[in-house]
């Protein structure tokens, strides 16, 4: 009885992962044929939809997923950033929406060179107020019409974007709150000179004192 129970939830869930297949694959040929050259690829993946867009197409294909009767993304979840130093276009943006009324979830992307200014949502979904701070916060990507960019995680005197990792990692003065001050204040870091004495190689490669000793050592023998 309990086997046959197991199998029946097995068939029952095959069947609704090949409905929602389907529904996705409708869904993809409808965007495609909808907004034709605006859509550079797409394709589906982990049960979900992924789009790549040109940034300049952001606002009115975002437009149409809102509003179209058969898509009604009308929640926009979250949006965030992927960092490619080593690329030409460094960034790529990530926007994930959610279709209550057809329960389906659609991932939108482009890519940006790193001075690009990209077109701001917050008059199509209100909620991008904070998540494009977060992005600008972190990433140190503008968005245009935004109506509050300011950051949003790190104090307003701290330099660079921590996803960027463009922040130094160690060096002579570090941030604190001062309980005096009541505020995130910046001073020396007060160390021994002996500590001063920063090794900024590579890990991996090995310290300069330890490949001199190595050398030594093999020297000797």
């Amino acid at each position: 009885m309990e086997f046959f129970n197991y199998k029946k939830k097995l068939e029952i869930k095959v069947l609704l992962i090949d409905n929602n297949m389907n529904t996705l694959i409708e869904l993809e040929k409808r965007i495609n044929s909808e907004l034709t050259t605006k859509i550079d690829n797409s394709e589906i993946k982990h049960n979900q939809l992924y789009i790549n867009i040109d940034k300049i197409d952001l606002i009115d294909v975002t437009l149409f997923l809102k509003t179209n009767k058969y898509t009604k993304f009308r929640q926009l979840i979250d949006i965030t950033a992927v960092d490619y130093p080593a690329e030409l276009q460094r960034f790529k943006l990530v926007y994930l929406f959610l279709s209550h009324e057809y329960n389906q979830r659609i991932v939108l992307c482009y890519k940006i060179n790193e001075n690009e200014v990209i077109n701001s949502l917050t008059s199509i979904f209100p909620a991008a107020n904070w998540m494009e701070r977060e992005v600008f916060d972190m990433y140190g990507i503008n968005f245009k019409d935004h109506p509050d960019l300011r950051r949003i995680l790190t104090d307003y005197g701290f330099e660079g974007h921590p996803l960027r990792k463009d922040f130094p990692l160690t060096g002579h003065s570090e941030v604190r709150y001062s309980e005096d001050q009541k505020k995130v204040i910046t001073e020396s870091v007060k160390l021994e000179q002996n500590y001063r004495n920063f090794d900024y190689e590579s890990p991996w490669e090995g310290t300069s004192y330890i490949k001199e000793q190595t050398k030594n050592n093999d020297k000797k023998n």
